[in-house]
């Protein structure tokens, strides 16, 4: 095969890129010079070692972004706009509107383009997205606005007040606080950049694809990670993101036994909304499917009249009209044992310190990379050890002055939006 002489597309740009990175590892191997690998590439391919060299400096230059051409990897997409700007874009609309400024999705698009040029994303991709985190345009003050919809003010309105009703005058804590959460790390998870020679590129080449996942599970307190309670395994497969490794067996047994045995007594529980936290129990509310007999018999369990006219769609709407609430399963063995659950608001990843727990873990682990499996679990304790009590204490604090932050100005931009001014 020689490219001699034709246009270069991304996919043959690729292909020179692979055998060039091929041919790095064989010549670390045998301990050759970096000029070895150009020339290996470019006589395999029939071209120009100056080709090589410039789009080896072009792929490096890009910070090494694979080409639209390849092939996606299996398992479930990733999101295009990352779930951490969730608090940057609220914190954006809320701001605009307490000022009782307009804003729109283009406006959004403009202040994190300005952030990061990287974030220059598609309005329409943006507007998909804030849609999906729970914001609408609707009527404000003076005129139409991007905001919060109710049910998501509602959520947090009821999180923050719970939080709220446990904090002493001094700020202290009633009752001891619990923060839990999952995540993973890959393998090959290093920092994007590095310094390296424009012909050459950087000496060590990234390994294709992220390498093997491992899932992490653990809490914190103010005294720092709880005793006992670290949880790490490899993931069977890949997938967008943990919740494909996690489900109700292994969250439960490791809660029970792990745990529950080293919190403080009478603590309050801190969760997210996590399908595997939110188990219910057996239920004998009738399904969609059910006979009309058994509809009415519910009923007559419950108390409740219904007329013999009533068809089987109208009493299945009654039985849902006095639907209990769902009972889940971990809420009854935290129960139990003296404790409660609370759980956040969906879409405030800002309220759970424990997820800046994990950017201090991950960081570590970024900076420490070596693409091996050896080194990666090594450095793991080494990573967990950098979130000291301290750090937890600062991180707490960090997310009570958020809590604060939101209980003000809640009030003040339920105030302004509820207010028509001409």
């Amino acid at each position: 095969m020689s490219f001699q002489g034709k246009e270069f597309t991304q996919g043959m740009k690729q292909l020179v890129i692979n055998l060039k990175q091929f041919n790095d590892i064989e010549r670390g191997e045998k301990k050759l010079k970096a000029v070895w690998a150009i020339e290996q590439t470019a006589k395999g391919l029939g071209i120009g070692q100056a080709t090589v060299r410039r789009i080896m400096a072009e792929y490096n230059k890009n910070k090494q972004n694979v080409p639209d051409s390849l092939p996606k990897t299996r398992g479930k997409p990733e999101y295009a706009i990352p779930h951490n700007l969730q608090p940057v874009v609220r914190q954006y609309i809320r701001s605009q509107n307490l000022k009782g400024r307009h804003v729109s999705v283009d406006l959004v698009r403009k202040h994190l383009a300005k952030i990061n040029p990287d974030y220059n994303f598609p309005t329409t991709t943006l507007w998909r997205t804030l849609n999906r985190w729970g914001f609408t345009y609707g009527t404000g003050k003076r005129r139409s606005a991007l905001k919060e919809r109710d049910y998501v003010i509602l959520a947090r309105r009821q999180y923050i007040r719970q939080k709220r009703l446990n904090r002493k005058p001094d700020g202290s804590f009633v009752r001891p606080e619990v923060y839990l959460d999952e995540t993973f790390i890959n393998k090959n998870h290093s920092n994007q950049f590095t310094w390296y020679f424009d012909e050459d590129g950087p000496d060590v080449n990234k390994p294709a694809g992220k390498g093997e996942r491992l899932i992490v599970v653990n809490a914190i307190t103010l005294d720092g990670w709880v005793n006992n309670a670290q949880l790490i395994f490899e993931a069977k497969k890949k997938t967008g993101d943990y919740h494909g490794q996690m489900d109700w067996g292994n969250f439960s047994k490791w809660f029970t036994e792990q745990l529950l045995p080293d919190i403080p007594e009478n603590s309050i529980i801190i969760m997210d909304n996590a399908s595997y936290h939110n188990t219910t129990e057996e239920s004998a509310f009738p399904k969609s499917n059910a006979r009309k007999e058994n509809l009415r018999k519910w009923l007559d369990d419950k108390g409740i009249p219904w007329g013999e006219d009533l068809l089987k769609a109208e009493l299945y709407v009654l039985c849902k009209l006095f639907e209990p609430k769902p009972e889940y399963k971990i809420d009854k063995i935290v129960e139990a044992e003296g404790h409660s659950i609370l759980r956040t608001p969906q879409y405030h990843p800002e309220l759970q310190p424990i997820e800046m727990c994990w950017g201090v873990v991950k960081n570590y682990m970024a900076k420490h990379c070596d693409f091996t499996l050896r080194k990666f679990r090594n450095n793991l304790s080494l990573a967990f050890s950098r979130v000291t009590s301290k750090i937890c204490q600062k991180l707490i604090a960090k997310t009570v002055a958020e809590e604060n932050k939101y209980w003000e100005e809640d009030g003040e931009i339920d105030v302004n939006q509820g207010v028509d001014v001409n």
